[in-house]
């Protein structure tokens, strides 16, 4: 009886490292996906702030007229 007892304590100590383990991966994954974010939003401000016409453009017009401007570089 006590090796079943065991046996199922050890069973619930894994199962418990193992959630432990998936919720601080997607804690991380939680931390980088707002980093990105925080990353893109801060690039954009940089780039509508060097140039005030992207704020009214589809970004596949900011894609091409970036494109073009540097071409002529």
């Amino acid at each position: 009886m006590t090796d079943k007892k065991t046996q199922t304590e050890i069973r619930k100590e894994l199962l418990q490292a193992r959630h432990r383990a998936e919720e601080a991966q997607a804690r991380n994954r939680v931390k980088e996906r707002n980093a990105r974010t925080r990353r893109l939003i801060q690039e954009g401000a940089v780039l509508e702030s060097i140039f005030p016409e992207f704020q009214t453009m589809e970004p596949s017009q900011i894609r091409q007229e970036l494109l073009n401007r540097f071409k002529r570089i």
